[in-house]
């Protein structure tokens, strides 16, 4: 009953801000509530705490005994969610499949897959030396096993 409440909860409050959209829901057997949320403008302490409200003023603590902690999805926290992908375009990301480690720009992303580009050095076809080369891969989203946007200072 109390996880069903809290889902609903939660979801009425997302609707009403449709930029914000849940990352993570966990609700421990002692009702320890956690809730990751990520937006398409990124995460303000005010977002956290509209979730927070939509939440904890509609549950008796009368009834249920438990503790809420809403937050955003942090700077390391690896992209899940095609959304993710979406609000990051432009942005460097490491991207880990079975196969290979990539670490490019993204250039697009759709509901299936993402586009990557980025520059590698590779030994020239004829002679000594390398050369620089532009390399694209389409890579979908089952194939991801982590991806995180790469910070730059």
């Amino acid at each position: 009953m109390f996880v069903a409440k809290v889902k609903e909860l939660l979801e009425n409050g997302l609707l009403e801000r449709e930029d914000l959209f849940l990352i993570d829901l966990t609700i421990s057997g002692d009702n320890e509530v956690t809730i990751i949320i990520d937006g398409d403008q990124g995460v303000k302490v005010e977002d956290c705490i509209f979730v927070s409200r939509a939440i904890e003023h509609n549950i008796d603590s009368e009834e249920y005994d438990f503790s809420l902690e809403v937050a955003s999805a942090g700077a390391t926290t690896p992209l899940k969610l095609p959304r993710q992908y979406k609000k990051n375009i432009g942005r460097e990301i490491e991207v880990r499949t079975a196969t290979e480690t990539i670490t490019a720009k993204l250039v697009s992303a759709s509901e299936e897959a993402i586009e990557l580009e980025w520059k590698a050095r590779e030994p020239k076809p004829i002679g000594k030396g390398k050369v620089t080369v532009q390399k694209k891969a389409n890579i979908v989203y089952d194939n991801i096993l982590e991806a995180k946007v790469m910070i730059k200072f």
